[in-house]
């Protein structure tokens, strides 16, 4: 059919052979190297290096340290050297945790930009093979197709049909055409066809590295959670000095020296709010991240991790995302109906083809088919490697199955390619559905090949074929996609001239079809119940046959029979039944629609992709998750990458935000109770005989033990027991929301009642009552912060063993400011005998004791399918009755925790 006469021959099927067509064979590996060393990578201007000495003037310029250094002015010009030792001890111990925290944070930012670095596919030593960018040099031969980035300046040597987004570069939205002969700059978007080009200039050398360079300098912005608790910090930050400013008034008029109690309000400002927050909060969001990436899960934003904790809908492609990802051609039908098996292990070029279940000779008729698919496709297969030890897909892991399905019939990629080369082409488009190549033959005729979507391929005037082949043939691909199979439709033919519009071609006989599967990962079936006991609804978003869409829903349990499947072809999807999981023939932009419909109903979305054209949805979506083998395009325009490409590991990240969010919530409870405390003795002492409750030094050492290591350890807490089976929380919830801020009230009364019962007590026994309330306010506030961890399953081990080590040794340096002369000649306090230090001891327990007596009820035994780390299993459901730390309501044993409600049902109540 395609040879002639005389030419070599492949499996008894003549093939065409043109010598003079050589792929090009790239700069050798040598090579590379030499020029890598003498360039340096291809990588933009990074921001300059903060060096210790800004770190540390970052520290000392906010407002609060600003107000201890002039309160330390003031001691100092009064000689009061005990307060100014105090104060200048405690602006550098704050600053030496702010800077440790900051440079741990940085580290784990600039671990995650490594880990989510750019890749691109180079021809290195006559081969395809996919590199870091950074390691792009001049000279390299590079490939890009749709959705591919340019990793540096291309000097295009071929261009097919290709059109590139400029925007980052020019700000002008519209694609532009390129062909070969003109560049392609660094950082434009590939939007259709393919391209190949030369580097010419890389790194800072480059369009888009000229650009970075002028903006390199400018720090990142602060993420939403940061903004909230800024403002905060501001609203505690007026509260407390007008508060500290009562307790001035109130000792002045108590006949207490002005500047003394001025530097008590200062000292008290500086106790009350805080000051460590925001660096817990970046902290805990830097780590958080590095923790997801260690899930495999890349956050490229530091806002994605604290809205995983809020999302409600999970709206999830099917292709890599709930399936391996490793594609197979299963089947192989050819035009005349005859069905036959093909067999073989991942992308291996080496399998069986079956028929009747038995192996045969591979017939010429599913070679041809093989061919026409080997033909019109872009993908290539990368052999084993040292480090990599199974074959693997270079491109579209679709068109990867087609190229080894080719291999499993016989046929060597590399000399068919060369033997028919591509003259024409029209790239696949989601309008069209389908692709078009034309290829010259050794006799100078072209053959036209066209595969794509069933019903888009086997349709006239595109196939000249009678309505009985065409049915028969549209009747099988129907059975194979409700066998949950990705069906192509393939059809060929040879011509004189090659098609006016390869995007049209017309006159083409139908060549068969090809079944790809891609079976369901382990565990795939309980990942819908996993999200669906954690109050978030999984929606299967897929471009495929309605049939293979209902196949792979029933399947995971997103759909039976009787439930609604969308069908985008056919109406507007984002109008569809609001309890819709499934909805097939989707395009990519009715994705928008379908998350603007789901957010217009009070969702918070994540949304999978891998595509060029499914960048618009990432961005619109609340989190944009992409594919590590995606497109780069994709990559870029997602908050969180899974290198992965497993659905599953997003639970895990939402699992991982859910539990930062606590830890925050779980140090403002902490350190918020511990400055209304300190506020609540100093104004109530004197109603209870203590005129002056505490000095400034005793408020300030108070402050820098509690407030200091311990709460910082507080923010590494693991996740609690079911984290994954109680409701989203809402975004527009306050930080304080949820009952925290009565917590917070609730444990400052409780901690200031006992402090000022045992200065009471001891001021009516004529015993060193201001010891008592210094010793008793440190130790209780301690005992707090054991009492708020985060619930362990009965019998678990505790896994952040930093807590009650910084407990201790905070607790032994406040007593060792009763204990010690040196630390009573600078605190103020007097010694106290070992009677009354155990009876500090013993009431200082009761605030922590009671909160753990009030919380018992919610430990239980982790659930059925909950893991003691907060991971869930499909089975089962939480303890009835269970209640979270933070006074969030649990789930309902064996179902969400959606206001008691199915996550289905959330759009019939919003």
């Amino acid at each position: 059919m395609w040879g002639c006469p005389g030419n070599g021959v492949d499996g008894g099927v003549a093939v065409p052979v043109d010598t003079s067509i050589r792929p090009a064979a790239g700069l050798s590996s040598a090579a590379a190297a030499a020029r890598l060393r003498a360039d340096g990578p291809n990588a933009a201007a990074t921001p300059p290096r903060r060096h210790l000495a800004t770190r540390i003037l970052r520290q000392l310029t906010d407002p609060l340290v600003a107000l201890l250094l002039a309160a330390a002015v003031v001691t100092t010009a009064l000689r009061d050297y005990p307060d100014t030792a105090v104060i200048v001890l405690v602006v550098l111990v704050n600053t030496a945790i702010g800077v440790v925290q900051e440079v741990r944070a940085d580290r784990a930012i600039a671990a995650l930009d490594q880990l989510a670095a750019p890749t691109a596919r180079v021809v290195r030593d006559g081969r395809d093979v996919v590199l870091p960018a950074a390691e792009l040099v001049r000279g390299d031969l590079v490939r890009v197709e749709a959705g591919d980035v340019a990793p540096a300046d291309l000097l295009l040597a071929e261009a097919a049909r290709l059109t590139l987004d400029e925007s980052a570069l020019t700000g002008e939205s519209v694609p532009v055409a390129r062909a070969a002969g003109e560049e392609a700059s660094a950082g434009t978007v590939v939007t259709t066809g393919r391209a190949s080009g030369t580097v010419v200039r890389t790194g800072a050398a480059s369009a888009l590295g000229r650009i970075t360079a002028l903006v390199a300098s400018t720090r990142p912005a602060a993420t939403p959670l940061q903004r909230r608790l800024a403002g905060l910090g501001r609203l505690l930050g007026f509260a407390a000095v007008a508060l500290s400013g009562l307790v001035f008034v109130a000792g002045v008029v108590g006949g207490r020296p002005v500047v003394d109690m001025a530097v008590t309000a200062v000292s008290l400002v500086v106790a009350a709010v805080p000051e460590s927050l925001p660096a817990v909060v970046t902290l805990a969001l830097a780590l958080g991240a590095r923790r997801m990436a260690g899930a495999r899960a890349i956050p490229r934003r530091l806002h994605a991790v604290e809205t995983l904790g809020s999302v409600t809908v999970i709206a999830s492609d099917k292709t890599g995302t709930l399936t391996e990802g490793r594609m197979a051609v299963q089947h192989a039908v050819t035009a005349d109906g005859s069905r036959y098996g093909v067999t073989g292990t991942g992308y291996t070029p080496h399998g069986v083809v079956r028929h009747g279940g038995e192996p045969v000779a591979v017939p010429d008729e599913v070679r041809r088919l093989a061919r026409a698919g080997l033909l019109c496709n872009d993908a290539t297969l990368a052999p084993p490697t040292d480090e990599r030890p199974e074959w693997a897909a270079v491109g579209d892991p679709l068109e990867a199955a087609l190229v080894a399905f080719a291999g499993r019939c016989g046929l060597d990629p590399e000399t068919t390619r060369a033997a028919w080369p591509r003259v024409a082409e029209h790239p696949f488009d989601q309008e069209l559905r389908r692709m078009t190549t034309v290829h010259r033959s050794c006799d100078r005729r072209f053959l036209v090949v066209c595969k794509g979507a069933p019903e888009n391929v086997l349709a006239a005037p595109l196939v000249d074929a009678t309505a009985e082949e065409i049915a028969e043939l549209t009747a099988t691909a129907h059975r194979l996609a409700a066998e949950g199979l990705r069906v192509l439709a393939v059809a060929s033919a040879v011509a004189d001239a090659p098609p006016a519009d390869p995007a049209r071609p017309t006159g083409l006989r139908p060549a068969g079809l090809v079944a790809v599967g891609d079976p369901l990962r382990a565990g795939a079936a309980d990942i819908a119940g996993s999200f669906d006991e954690a109050g978030v609804r999984l929606v299967l978003i897929t471009g495929d046959h309605p049939a293979t869409a209902a196949a792979i829903g029933g399947q995971l349990g997103l759909w039976r029979e009787g439930d609604p499947l969308v069908r985008g072809d056919d109406g507007d999807p984002a109008r569809a039944h609001p309890r819709a999981r499934v909805f097939a023939r989707t395009q990519p932009d009715q994705k928008l629609d379908i998350i603007a419909g789901l957010q217009s109903r009070g969702h918070v979305v994540a949304m999978t992709g891998d595509g060029v054209n499914d960048a618009p949805a990432l961005r619109r979506a609340d989190i944009g998750v992409a594919m590590g083998g995606g497109t780069e395009v994709a990559r870029q325009a997602a908050d969180l990458v899974l290198v992965d490409d497993d659905l599953s590991t997003v639970a895990a990240a939402i699992g991982e935000g859910r539990r930062i969010y606590d830890n925050i919530r779980r140090f403002l409870r902490y350190a918020l109770s511990g400055g209304v405390a300190e506020i609540a003795v100093m104004l109530l002492g004197p109603l209870f005989g203590l005129a002056v409750p505490l000095l400034p030094a005793q408020i300030l050492w108070v402050n820098l033990l509690t407030h200091g290591v311990p709460g910082v350890a507080l923010g590494a807490e693991p996740a609690e027991p079911g984290t994954l089976r109680r409701a989203p929380r809402s975004p527009s919830e306050s930080v304080l929301g949820a009952g925290l801020g009565r917590d917070v009230l609730v444990t400052g009364a409780l901690i200031a009642a006992v402090v000022l019962g045992a200065g009471a007590a001891a001021a009516h026994r004529d015993r060193p009552w201001q010891s008592v309330v210094f010793v008793v306010l440190g130790l209780a506030q301690l005992g707090v912060a054991l009492a708020v961890r985060a619930p362990r399953a009965d019998g678990a081990r505790r896994d952040n063993r930093a807590l009650p080590v910084a407990v201790a040794v905070s607790a032994l340096l406040q007593v060792a400011g009763v204990l010690l002369p040196p630390l009573r000649d600078l605190l103020g306090t007097e010694p106290l005998g070992a009677a009354e230090l155990a009876a500090c001891a013993a009431v200082s327990v009761l605030p922590g004791l009671v909160l753990r007596l009030a919380r018992r009820p919610a430990r239980t035994a982790v659930p059925a399918g909950a893991t003691a780390d907060g991971s869930v299993a499909p089975a089962g459901g939480p303890a009835p009755g269970a209640a979270e730390a933070d006074g969030r309501a649990p789930a309902r044993a064996g179902g969400p925790a959606v206001r008691d409600q199915r996550p289905d049902d959330r759009d019939d109540r919003l």
